[in-house]
């Protein structure tokens, strides 16, 4: 019996809408990272996109467990000599784009490389309840119903 490996011609992407109203973020972001890699699906092969397109809408109606929305901390340096700077997830999440707390979750559970730079195209993040991707007909998934710890009340 041989090993499986799909070809990128074989490979059927679906679209998944996901509401992230109340969810909590990180586990949100590991059913998204398996979803865009694909290892939910039996053909999967590290080395091909063989993931699907994920939609998330009502980004910035998520929560973050404990007391991290007040002392969670991403940094980001400017390049220049002692630039680095520093923005809690409150601020992120209370700011223009609140959408960027879960894009960042999930970015860091994908391999970084070439082929983790196209999983990460197969996202769209948006704060609010509206996406123009209606045309792609996305299936809904209730991720709150799969385990009781995904929803937490705002």
């Amino acid at each position: 019996m041989k090993t499986f490996s799909a070809k990128p011609a074989e490979v059927t992407k679906k679209w998944v809408l996901i509401d992230a109203k109340g969810l909590v973020v990180g586990r949100l972001a590991t059913i998204v990272a398996t979803r865009l890699r694909g290892k939910h699906l039996p053909i999967y092969t590290p080395h091909v996109d063989c993931g699907d397109h994920v939609i998330i809408i009502n980004a910035a109606h998520v929560v973050l467990t404990g007391r991290k929305r007040e002392n969670k901390v991403y940094y980001n340096h400017t390049g220049f000599i002692g630039g680095i700077k520093e923005r809690t997830a409150k601020s992120i999440l209370e700011g223009r784009f609140p959408e960027r707390v879960v894009e960042k979750a999930i970015e860091r559970m994908i391999p970084r490389g070439p082929l983790g730079r196209v999983q990460m195209g197969n996202l769209r993040v948006y704060a609010g309840a509206e996406h123009p991707h209606e045309a792609q007909q996305p299936e809904s998934l209730d991720v709150a119903s799969m385990n009781r710890k995904n929803m937490r009340a705002a």
